[in-house]
């Protein structure tokens, strides 16, 4: 089924993706920081908790999980001080699999992380094209621009590079597009810019055929998210399956992927991450990397958001499927981020 035509039966069915409200003032993150902070006290906790026979995870999940990032950057370095070793070596020594996973994950800034996910998406055998387009397409100039630091400091590599040598074609071009982190971010609305650039997609797709996917992306890598989500409302009134079937030949794969990525972003970024959690747990065994990157990285930006949606397109807690489809001490860790609902 084409791109559009995709998009636009989510778009008007009522559990899929209705366009997210208005920018929110409040915080939407679920991990918050604490107020009678002690980066000593906590340091004596981890240490026992760690040295303890058996490791009590518990205790480790509470002091993070309870922390907010900035916090936890405070606590590696009081750890680094009191002990002459690195937290995230210790911890690595004492834990493992899922569980260790977010607990490293936590300990990261979320630049790191980013970038860490990044390179992970990019090495080895296979490139991870959706881990590139998740993070890519979802991040603001202010975000992404960190991330390409972060790479450069951690793996002494241009991010732009790494995506040329291993990605080619439309998707390459998308991806270092969103690498320049140049889109506009203004969330006032052009009216007659949305309008002009719903007719060129239109107008592309139904008389230029080879001009569609340079068209679609340029307008999807440089428009706003709330300029794009006008151009998707104009787009819709000219035609909602004229475009899908002229590209039902142009698009597909993970260059397809990318373009609803940033479509469905634009719309709504919480319901997009609610999908894409759903996707994670559906089905025969489950993506326990997507589920880690998504509730670590939103869970101090809009993983609150996230929850809701899930519940509204969904008819269940995110919480239930956690526990349905996780256990043990990795199970507890993501409930704990999710918080209670």
């Amino acid at each position: 089924m084409a791109f559009f035509q995709k998009l636009f039966q989510q778009v008007n069915d009522d559990t899929g993706f209705k366009a997210a409200p208005a920018v929110e003032s409040v915080y939407l993150g679920t991990v918050k920081a604490d107020p009678n902070f002690n980066a000593q006290n906590d340091v004596a906790k981890l240490k026992k908790a760690i040295e303890t026979k058996g490791v009590d995870e518990a205790t480790i999940v509470d002091v993070l999980v309870k922390r907010s990032n900035a916090q936890r950057q405070q606590l590696k370095a009081a750890y680094q001080q009191s002990t002459g070793k690195p937290l995230v070596d210790a911890l690595k020594k004492a834990l493992k699999s899922d569980f260790e996973e977010v607990v490293l994950a936590l300990l990261m800034t979320p630049p790191e992380y980013d970038a860490f996910e990044m390179k992970r998406a990019i090495k080895g055998l296979g490139t991870n094209e959706a881990v590139l387009s998740e993070i890519l397409g979802t991040r603001s100039n202010k975000e992404i621009t960190a991330l390409k630091n972060s790479f450069k400091e951690v793996y002494g590599e241009m991010l732009e590079e790494d995506i040329a040598c291993e990605i080619k074609g439309h998707l390459e071009t998308t991806l270092v597009a969103l690498c320049k982190a140049t889109r506009t971010e203004d969330r006032n609305i052009d009216d007659g810019a949305a309008k002009s650039d719903a007719k060129a997609l239109f107008e592309a797709g139904e008389n230029r055929i080879g001009t569609v996917c340079s068209v679609l992306i340029d307008i999807l890598t440089n428009r706003s998210e709330a300029q794009l989500s006008k151009i998707l409302q104009y787009y819709g009134q000219l035609s909602k399956d004229g475009l899908a079937k002229d590209l039902e030949g142009e698009l597909h794969g993970s260059f397809e992927d990318c373009l609803m990525t940033l479509v469905k972003s634009a719309w709504n970024k919480p319901a997009y991450f609610a999908e894409k959690l759903q996707l994670a747990m559906k089905g025969m065994g489950t993506n326990t990397d997507t589920l880690t990157r998504i509730i670590v990285s939103r869970s101090e930006i809009d993983l609150l958001r996230i929850l809701q949606e899930y519940k509204r397109m969904y008819g269940k807690s995110l919480q239930e499927d956690v526990l349905k489809e996780t256990s043990g001490d990795y199970e507890k860790i993501l409930l704990a981020l999710c918080g209670t609902q």
